[in-house]
């Protein structure tokens, strides 16, 4: 199933590497731990990094209560919400051919406040296992303070596009005889060695979880 699409998020240039289907916007979603948030209030626009996760077709964000963000995505303003992997440095034979190997994601929408307490524990839950899958069976959950000092945010996507770009240089004809070398530079996301808490109980061993990673 395709996001209909319209002015706000056809993609213009190099159309070619636009995506609509849901199920690849979700793909490089749900591959991502950070994205930005973007409205604009009173006339100025502000980009904020958020952590997220996504449940369905909407995109869950957390902050406090009196969050400049927060408070505004409740009153339901347009918003707009992008995520991005960069997955290789793409090098010509010549500079203006340089390019980047992508995905991201441009979503379009608004927000909502979940309200109920059970929908608000699923959603401070999803967060976590959006970020650690598995984390939520060892820790301990918000008590009533914690939660009624968050606000959680409900995103409904309305529209999106994905872009991707991939594979080599795409220099002139002209230019391949140049003897410059050419190609593409692969970056990983990685995980690295867990470091315990200095004041972690020395009986406590890694999860099991850490196996993910």
């Amino acid at each position: 199933m395709n996001y209909e699409i319209n002015s706000r998020n056809k993609v213009l240039r190099a159309k070619e590497r636009g995506v609509y289907d849901k199920e690849s916007v979700y793909k490089i979603l749900d591959a991502g731990k950070i994205c930005h948030v973007g409205i604009t209030m009173e006339g100025q626009p502000f980009v904020i990094p958020m952590s997220y996760a996504r449940i369905d077709n909407s995109i869950i964000l957390h902050g406090a209560l009196n969050s400049r963000l927060c408070s505004s995505l409740r009153e339901g303003i347009p918003a707009c919400v992008t995520v991005t992997h960069l997955d290789g440095l793409v090098l010509a034979r010549s500079t203006f051919h340089h390019s980047m190997n992508y995905r991201s994601v441009v979503a379009f929408g608004t927000a909502r406040e979940i309200d109920d307490k059970q929908k608000k524990l699923e959603a401070a839950e999803a967060l976590v296992e959006f970020l650690t899958p598995g984390r939520t069976t060892d820790c301990r959950a918000p008590n009533k303070k914690e939660l009624n000092a968050t606000s959680m945010i409900e995103f409904t996507i309305e529209q999106a596009s994905a872009k991707v770009r991939t594979g080599g240089p795409i220099d002139l004809e002209k230019d391949l005889d140049l003897d410059v070398w050419a190609g593409v530079v692969p970056i990983k996301e990685q995980f690295g060695e867990w470091i315990a808490a200095d004041d972690l109980k020395s009986e406590i061993d890694y999860p099991d979880y850490k196996n993910l990673y």
